[in-house]
């Protein structure tokens, strides 16, 4: 352990906080709607396969590769003697900022929310546009977010993000399953679960299995340095393989309950009628407000309160870690005190959130900034930005890793730093997949993801 350095205090402080940095806005925000346009099920179980599958043993490496090193992303290739390998860890800082300048204005989104069902105004819904482009507004909650990522990281790792962690991720569980209990009382409500839950494997087609397979990597924070970030503070003692395994397990299981109680209420709200169902960025922003009103006045507000409460918690245990990525890099590389490093990184992430926060229309330039080869109609600021940081940048830095780690580091040194910790890990089943994962499968699934989402985003070549 680098001198100083600070740690988790417990295995269970790691898991709470890695495991929040997966759980957030992909899970509860992004995930049903990738499901109402995957056709349900069929999209579901395409998801949880990749989870453990394919991102599973990215996780593993990245948490690895942290822990033997102690270092920040960039300082990790250093560390382990491959610096012109540190590009990867800036690919890694920057896909992490671009992805929090705009993860900050949806986190505002939904702390407005929370806001405005307290009051009971269920109009919100019906006024989705018009509420995103009130810039004041929606920008004064972006603030409130932002001053509270930063202050959580500003204290640190044992006082400030593990012990959020400890106190966010069990209370985002208990709203989760609350609501998950509820949503089963409402009429129309196991049409919902059916659509959910029985798969139709005739939906299942290539655009499935690509989406499904983006949705994981996004909601298990890899290919950003999150996890080398947070593997750095790891105990040698700790178990990398059962620590990624409870991460993981943590991220899927929050992400089924979210659409386990999402879907009772859009259910509800169609009149049992899923066929209908289309999902888009602002599913649960103009659907569900109605679905609330409908419950009755005084239980569709505190019904609606808390479900836009659990969006706006489970968005702060992501962007805390989104945050603390850079951080960790200007206090390990540019010698930054931490509390200077902080509000400083912090401001100049929400100034570059601004495009974003006022790309929804309030400004013609970003909400058509740029035309894509082949595409006529023009794509916003915040879609550009989620487009390179998230659909681009992640897998490209998950394929690059796993490169780096079977042809570059070895994998006999990835397999050395998992033994300690787990002394029993050479010639298992596990041992033995993690090779093949991070040698061939991983490598060539992510690489040919990575080249169809440039292909298809950027140059209008829709291979499906």
């Amino acid at each position: 352990m680098a001198a100083g350095r600070s740690k988790f205090s417990n295995k269970f402080g790691f898991i709470a906080a890695a495991a929040g940095s997966a759980v957030g806005l992909g899970n509860i925000w992004k995930f049903p709607f990738e499901v109402a346009n995957g056709g349900g099920a069929a999209f579901v179980l395409m998801y949880l396969l990749f989870c453990f599958l394919l991102c599973f043993p990215v996780m593993v490496t990245e948490i690895a590769i942290g822990r033997k090193t102690q270092k920040n992303p960039v300082g990790a290739f250093t560390a382990l003697g491959f610096p012109k390998w540190r590009f990867l860890g800036i690919l890694g800082i920057i896909a992490g900022i671009f992805i929090l300048s705009f993860y900050n204005v949806v986190a505002g989104w939904a702390f407005g929310y929370f806001v405005q069902l307290s009051l009971g105004n269920f109009d919100i819904g019906s006024q989705f546009g018009e509420y995103i482009n009130n810039i004041g507004r929606v920008g004064a909650y972006a603030v409130v977010f932002m001053l509270a990522t930063a202050y959580v990281v500003s204290r640190g790792i044992s006082g400030g993000i593990e012990k959020a962690s400890k106190i966010l991720m069990p209370t985002l569980l208990g709203m989760i399953i609350i609501l998950v209990f509820y949503s089963m009382t409402l009429p129309h409500a196991f049409e919902g679960i059916a659509y959910y839950l029985i798969p139709q494997f005739s939906e299942i087609n290539f655009k499935v299995v690509y989406n499904a397979l983006g949705q994981a990597f996004f909601s298990l924070s890899l290919g950003m340095g999150a996890l080398i970030t947070y593997g750095s503070y790891v105990s040698k003692k700790d178990n990398i393989i059962s620590s990624s395994a409870l991460i993981t397990l943590s991220d899927a299981g929050i992400a089924f309950l979210a659409g386990l109680m999402m879907f009772p209420f859009v259910a509800y709200l169609s009149n049992g009628d899923m066929a209908s169902v289309e999902g888009g960025p602002g599913f649960i922003f103009t659907i569900l407000p109605g679905a609330f009103e409908s419950i009755g006045p005084v239980v569709g507000r505190l019904v609606g309160a808390l479900f836009f409460l659990l969006l706006a918690f489970a968005a702060l245990t992501s962007t805390i870690s989104l945050l603390e990525v850079p951080v960790t890099y200007a206090v390990d590389e540019l010698k930054i005190e931490r509390k200077y490093a902080v509000w400083f990184i912090a401001l100049f992430i929400f100034m570059m959130g601004v495009p974003s926060l006022i790309s929804s229309g309030d400004s013609y330039f970003f909400t058509n900034f740029i035309t894509y080869i082949g595409n006529e109609k023009a794509t916003s600021f915040i879609d550009f930005v989620q487009h390179v940081g998230s659909d681009t940048l992640l897998p490209l830095g998950g394929f690059l890793i796993t490169i780096f780690t079977a042809f570059v580091w070895k994998k006999n040194n990835l397999n050395k730093e998992i033994e300690t910790g787990y002394p029993g890990f050479k010639g298992t089943l596990i041992e033995k997949y993690i090779d093949f994962a991070i040698s061939y499968l991983c490598p060539v699934v992510l690489g040919v993801i990575f080249l169809l989402t440039l292909l298809d985003r950027f140059f209008g070549v829709h291979m499906f």
